[in-house]
């Protein structure tokens, strides 16, 4: 590959300011073996210039630059970053990078490699799932760090990049790398992050505000002088370690969040600028002294302690330390002021890679744990002690793609199944294997992290138990559980109805105390396992037959070969003299003349007496009464025709009161609702249960829900109904 003299310059420059800021902790047989590497490289034209303008070589430098000198990265890192390339890594293997730098500087680029493979799933990245997933696969905290600044590398060279990469580095600084750069407290490089992300996504916005700062900047600056003077004054009469203050202005991206999420406008902003003081105190009158600054400030301006925030005594997840109140000041404008100490000022801008070298963390399960949380206090501050952080995360958990780029959150050992009922049940329920990365696999095979799972189907397939033991989600268990549950119902149906069925075919019925006997004596546990064994086939119909004509006839004294012993009419249900002349006058006769039995009338179509009925037996063994012109009676006779049976009201309809509901639709007229309860006020042996209006562009639907005696009073009710003026038709729901 060409290299020009004026990239030979620049690379010369970046490796000559990287030399010296490392001096002392980059040995010299490590700077031979990078030299020697990347001529290697060059020479046999692994580096290949992509799209951008940028030499790789120079972009692998500008990126260790910014860990050694923004984020105060330190041997591993710098090493790993100068390496972190693409084409570099294809002829660099792991095992030689660890022979000659060192197994610290191998297991972070073991990291960069693998989050390498996350690449292509920017559909993910608003997912907060893919951050986790990138950190699982980074194993080392450090990979995080270089991937940060080889985005803000990326960022503030943006130009020499095409429209599409620039879309797609801009989408993932703003979605991905800047919040990392936050949680890790990388506070400077999540800033630059964000407004350069405003910058190329959103450039008028951010043209207007950096005019609106620069229109601004000269009065800013003179308040922040009279504002300092008095402070610093006042500061050095009672402080006796050197200190430093200064003003800072809210970053572009902060001021339009707040004028976003706020709808205010620039002019309503406050806090534009705040200022910072930062104190040279020894380790042990950092807070003391922190306080003592405190004090001194809020005697001389008003606070708002609404505004005041202590990470002194508690400081945040990822360490940062730092007073914080806002002032009323001079003019009577309110004023933002940080006081913090060297050490926490440097963990501000650095975040946690100042952290390591003061204190340590040791690996723990979940993000905000593992990445940010203080552990263990390094004794004489060593920065190699570095070396040895590892991320051993979410041990307990995987991150899995669909074909689709979607990311999904699974239980350590989910296996396809798990992920199929994760998506839909009725996936689950169709899953006869999938295909993962690629690669043809069964339903119980289990996921790794990164996964990339296409679910394959068949129509045909339904749950089997063993199913059970291939799923570790409670979700995907309770599915399974469920179908399998549906499933028995409906063969325990079909094979009721088969049983009914063949047991009329002899002219027989199916009676509940002789089928207790039988579930009884072909030892199943339940009614519900009988019957679906009848329906599946595992247990024979005709042997359950036989058994129960064995059992009537030894209750009867008969012969089991009698059929004419054993015809219907042996075993027909005659009714009582109470039952036939009871309380109740309007019973149903049902099939043969029988009398009093017991009956429910179905909601929906509500019978009432005098309508046109039959009976439906239930697979309880019930008997459900509906009107002939039900809806659902083409359906039932189609497919449950042997269970229909012949229904009519007998007796008179005297005390019993029934549920019907009429649909009124009419104009919207002022009164006609009124008129209309009025008239079923005034009727005899009619009530009003319950009304309900809708009315839309001058029309009115109305359903009223009324108690009869009979269908005669019901018809009658209706036609009056259809008298009352504005009503255009009334219909029986």
């Amino acid at each position: 590959m060409e290299t020009s003299l004026r990239e030979r310059r620049r690379i010369l420059t970046l490796y000559r300011e990287l030399s010296r800021l490392t001096r002392g902790y980059i040995l010299p047989e490590h700077i031979r073996a990078l030299k020697r590497i990347w001529a290697e490289a060059l020479q046999s034209e692994r580096v290949v210039r992509s799209e951008q303008k940028i030499h790789p070589l120079e972009h692998s430098l500008s990126t260790a630059l910014i860990l050694a000198r923004e984020a105060g990265m330190r041997r591993s890192s710098v090493i790993s970053a100068i390496l972190f390339n693409d084409d570099l890594l294809r002829g660099l293997s792991l095992d030689e990078a660890e022979r000659v730098f060192g197994a610290a500087t191998a297991n972070i680029l073991r990291g960069l490699t693998r989050a390498g493979e996350l690449s292509g799933h920017d559909k993910a990245l608003e997912n907060e799932h893919f951050k986790h997933l990138l950190l699982s696969f980074a194993q080392d905290g450090r990979a995080i760090v270089i991937l940060i600044a080889d985005c803000v590398n990326r960022m503030r060279r943006l130009g020499d990049y095409s429209e599409e990469q620039q879309a797609e580095i801009a989408h993932s600084a703003g979605l991905l790398y800047a919040p990392l750069a936050h949680r890790m407290g990388l506070y400077a490089m999540k800033t630059e992050l964000e407004d350069l992300t405003l910058k190329y996504t959103q450039p008028a916005v951010f043209a207007e505000i950096t005019r609106k700062l620069a229109e601004s900047k000269a009065a800013r600056e003179a308040y922040i002088s009279r504002f300092i003077q008095p402070v610093r004054d006042a500061l050095a009469s009672a402080i006796d370690v050197p200190f430093e203050i200064k003003g800072r202005t809210k970053s572009v991206h902060s001021i339009w969040n707040k004028i976003k999420n706020k709808q205010i406008s620039f002019e309503d902003i406050y806090d534009i600028f705040a200022i910072r003081i930062i104190i040279d105190a020894p380790p042990q009158r950092e807070k003391s002294l922190c306080w003592h600054a405190f004090s001194i400030i809020t005697d001389m301006y008003q606070s708002n302690p609404a505004r005041t925030r202590d990470w002194l005594s508690i400081p945040k997840s990822n360490g940062y330390e730092s007073l914080h109140t806002t002032v009323l000041g001079p003019e009577d404008k309110w004023v933002e002021v940080q006081i913090r100490t060297v050490r926490m000022n440097e963990i501000a801008e650095k975040g946690l890679a100042a952290h390591w070298r003061y204190k340590g963390i040791k690996s723990e399960k979940g993000l905000d744990e593992m990445l940010t949380h203080i552990r263990e206090v390094i004794e004489n501050h060593d920065p190699q002690r570095t070396d040895d952080f590892k991320m051993n995360l979410y041990d307990d958990e995987i991150y899995v793609f669909s074909p689709k780029g979607e990311l999904y959150k699974l239980p350590q050992g989910a296996t396809v199944l798990d992920f199929a009922y994760g998506i839909h049940t009725a996936l689950g329920n169709r899953s006869v294997g999938a295909r993962v990365n690629g690669r043809n696999v069964p339903i119980r095979y289990r996921l790794k992290s990164g996964d990339t799972i296409e679910v394959q189907t068949a129509a045909n397939q339904t749950p089997r138990q063993d199913w059970l033991n291939y799923v570790v989600t409670t979700k995907a268990r309770n599915k399974i559980r469920q179908t399998l549950k549906e499933n028995m119902q409906k063969l325990a149906e079909f094979g009721r109805d088969n049983l009914v069925r063949r047991l009329k075919n002899r002219k027989l019925e199916l009676d509940e105390a002789y089928l207790m006997r039988l579930v009884k004596r072909f030892r199943r546990k339940s009614v519900t396992d009988f019957f679906a064994e009848i329906g599946e086939g595992r247990l024979d119909t005709n042997q359950v037959i036989e058994a129960y004509l064995e059992m009537l006839a030894q209750d009867k004294g008969l012969s089991v070969t009698d059929n004419t012993a054993l015809s219907a009419s042996n075993f027909a249900f005659e009714p009582s003299e109470e039952q036939l002349s009871g309380s109740r006058e309007d019973v149903l006769v049902i099939d043969q003349n029988l009398k009093g039995l017991e009956f429910k009338l179905a909601k929906c179509c509500h019978p009432i007496y005098g309508d046109e009925v039959f009976g439906f037996v239930s697979v309880t063994g019930g008997i459900k009464v509906h009107r002939t012109d039900c809806p659902n009676a083409p359906q039932m006779r189609q497919r449950y025709g042997y269970r229909m049976v012949r229904a009519r009201w007998a007796g008179q309809s005297k005390d019993s009161q029934y549920e019907a509901t009429l649909q009124v639709i009419g104009k919207d007229d002022i009164g006609i609702v009124t008129n209309i309860t009025s008239l079923i006020s005034k009727e005899n042996d009619v009530s009003m249960r319950s009304i309900r209006i809708d009315s839309d562009d001058g029309l009115f639907c109305g359903w009223l829900t009324v108690m009869v005696p009979n269908s005669r009073q019901l018809d009658s009710l209706i036609k009056k109904i259809q008298t009352v003026k504005g009503v255009k038709q009334v219909l029986r729901s």
